[in-house]
């Protein structure tokens, strides 16, 4: 049962892969399909992934890091390195992440992979392990955690130890210092040296590095603050203005209401009865 399960994955694997039936552990039931293939790339256009010795292998598990895939082909020849991506792409040089606390990576969704063999024949023995029953990548010696194990792990690395923390960050910040203090002894040494075309080059030490003030520039200084002062008074002046024409208008319609009142009141009193 198990050939023919190995087998309907190898028939089911699109054109130009080869499926390999894998496992993750001695209990697991149903094997995990991985789609392999001969990268082959322009010359030159990916030089990180040399073409012939390249073993693309696609439907790699989020679990599944480069040391497992490394154990699982090195029957095959002697593995030089294993890159695992998002996507597809051109091979470049990546960074090492030093730090254990920042810049960390969540891997969601399956990848792929490239495995470089020291040795064209590596990639041709790996695309026969089809042959072959389901492998078995999980061993007792260097177990692949998958399941509640996997989120258990996980859980316990997310949990920040403050020694360590704080040990990273003080490492960080020596380094951090021990460079700006470099580039400020290189500042001081080339400062006022001209350069080849005879230029030299003007520096400012600060957070904000500008160019020295001359004379005539303290005095265009003080001349745009003297203007700013003499405009927020007139502001002001204009304000005040505003103020009293409105408390003036106001207490000339209180004077017209009460002349008003005593006119209609006057009225009132001299109104007499006239039929003819």
């Amino acid at each position: 049962k198990m050939a023919a399960a190995t087998a309907r994955a190898a028939g089911a694997a699109p054109a130009g892969y080869t499926a390999l039936a894998v496992k993750f552990a001695e209990r697991q039931r149903s094997p995990h399909c991985l789609l392999v293939k001969e990268h082959q790339v322009r010359e030159g256009a990916d030089t990180a992934h040399p073409p012939r010795r390249t073993l693309f292998v696609l439907n790699v598990p989020p679990y599944c890091g480069p040391d497992s895939l490394s154990r699982l082909f090195s029957r095959c020849g002697h593995v030089q390195s294993v890159d695992i991506c998002d996507k597809p792409g051109p091979g470049e040089k990546k960074d090492k992440l030093t730090s254990k606390f920042f810049d960390h990576k969540t891997v969601k969704g399956f990848q792929v992979a490239y495995v470089v063999f020291r040795k064209p024949a590596g990639v041709q023995a790996a695309k026969a392990l089809s042959q072959e029953g389901p492998l078995l990548i999980s061993t007792e010696s260097h177990p692949v955690k998958t399941g509640i194990s996997k989120w258990i792990a996980s859980y316990e690395a997310s949990i920040v130890d403050p020694k360590e923390l704080k040990a990273e960050v003080d490492a960080y910040m020596q380094d951090y210092d021990k460079k700006m203090a470099e580039e400020e002894a290189k500042a001081a040494k080339e400062e006022g040296v001209p350069d080849e075309e005879g230029w030299v080059k003007v520096t400012r030490k600060g957070r904000k590095p500008g160019l020295p003030r001359t004379e005539a520039a303290n005095l265009r200084v003080l001349e745009k603050e003297k203007q700013k002062r003499a405009r927020k008074e007139l502001l002001n002046f204009y304000a005040w203005q505003h103020r009293e024409s409105k408390r003036e208008h106001i207490a000339q319609l209180r004077k017209k209401f009460e002349e008003d009142k005593q006119r209609i009141a006057l009225m009132r009193a001299q109104r007499k009865f006239r039929p003819y």
